[in-house]
């Protein structure tokens, strides 16, 4: 457990580094990508880490240890994050069009790997920790990934600071890449248990034909993912906040390792409680105090008079990551009605939404290149509004539906 637990927050800290919410717009803007493209820096991430899971679950199923499949390819995950550091060192100033391209390409590698590798990695979680544990694990994991990363996001400020730009980008993601090779060391230390219950192995087309049948007679399940839908609709602004504060306040390319120093305070205030409560209270109550998170944010991002103020919308996001962090895959896990399902059940958890995880950043990019930022932070206070009632409302808890029927 403990070397699961460094596996990911080694993993986090670098991806602090990179992040995707403060880091990598502002290389972007440097590199004078549009907002469009802006906008398809979470929608490309997002859709690596999405849409791959379900068709690589079936193989995940039959595979009686997942860890060697995961060593095998997760070194795809961090490699190409030494692409886009010399693409920073030498691309950004002589072709910055190229150096945009191939931050795009190293970065869909990069999901896509991971997006594959998913449904393995949450199967090992799943079978390693008890279900009321899971929440504190990914809280602690993420609470000591934060600490790490608020001592990073100084760093990254002094480097942004400190080394002119572009340099001072390949800098951090030379970090990335030194953190990403320790989460490495870290999982092959880890002591995966076979599986008892290990499904055959099925032809893709034949496993991916009983998927509608396994979501459509699971009404709670699909109220869930509709609800995680506008969820990311309600996330669209996470990519505009550092763009729209620098040039609303006309801040220095510093000011984005303070926004995400404000980011993990927020990550380390919410895992704090949130893994607890989700061991104690269940997942569907996480996500609902994340989205309660995501709506504040984007009326703080409406309404804010100055940068200081601003910067609680950071503090927002932090507590909504924390959330997602601990409770949006693990809560798939409960609705697998035995381990042998779980990644099917993680990959339903991702792929399914790939669509709305992809194409609602791209829209946020149009509408914030037609409208203005302010716009996108308005529809995104909406979509937020409308995840929170059909949780609220039309979702059950999976563990206590599992319970119930036991207890009848």
């Amino acid at each position: 457990m403990a070397a699961l637990g460094a596996d990911y927050a080694l993993f986090v800290v670098g991806l602090a580094f990179a992040s995707q919410s403060t880091i990598l717009p502002a290389f972007a803007v440097h590199l004078g990508a549009p907002n469009v493209v802006i906008g398809a820096i979470p929608a490309v991430m997002t859709l690596g880490w999405f849409l791959p899971s379900l068709f690589a679950a079936g193989h995940t199923e039959s595979l009686a240890r997942k860890l060697p499949f995961i060593l095998r390819y997760t070194v795809w995950e961090r490699v190409p994050f030494i692409g886009l550091a010399l693409a920073a060192f030498f691309l950004a100033d002589r072709a910055p069009a190229v150096a945009l391209a191939v931050m795009l390409l190293m970065l869909l590698i990069v999901t896509g790997v991971g997006g594959v590798l998913m449904p393995a990695w949450m199967d090992v979680i799943g079978r390693v920790i008890p279900v009321t544990l899971r929440g504190r694990f990914f809280a602690f994991a993420n609470l000591a990934a934060s600490v790490g990363g608020l001592v990073g996001s100084v760093a990254t400020a002094s480097i942004l600071a400190a080394v002119p730009a572009p340099a001072s980008y390949g800098v951090c993601f030379v970090c990335t890449t030194v953190f990403l090779a320790l989460s490495y060391v870290a999982l092959v230390a880890v002591r995966e248990p076979a599986a008892t219950d290990s499904s055959p192995a099925t032809r893709l087309s034949e496993y991916l034909s009983r998927i509608p049948g396994l979501v459509g007679r699971n009404p709670n399940l699909t109220w869930f993912l509709a609800a995680r839908a506008f969820g990311m609709v309600g996330s669209i602004g996470s990519a505009f906040y550092t763009v729209y504060a620098l040039g609303v306040w006309d801040a220095p390319a510093a000011q984005a390792g303070v926004f995400t120093t404000l980011l993990f305070v927020g990550q380390m205030a919410g895992n704090a409680v949130l893994g607890w409560l989700a061991d104690r209270r269940g997942h569907r109550l996480v996500i609902i105090l994340g989205l309660g998170a995501a709506l504040a944010g984007n009326l703080i991002a409406i309404a804010a008079p100055s940068l200081g103020v601003f910067g609680l919308v950071f503090v927002m996001l932090g507590i909504q990551i924390a959330a997602m962090n601990v409770s949006n895959l693990n809560v798939m896990l409960e609705f697998a009605p035995g381990p042998a399902a779980q990644p099917t059940y993680v990959g339903l958890g991702t792929t399914l939404l790939a669509p709305i995880a992809f194409g609602a950043p791209i829209a946020a990019g149009l509408l914030a290149d037609a409208r203005g930022f302010v716009a996108v932070f308005v529809v995104a206070a909406v979509a937020a509004c409308v995840a929170l009632a059909l949780l609220v409302t039309r979702v059950r808890d999976p563990r206590a539906a599992a319970v119930a029927p036991r207890a009848a």
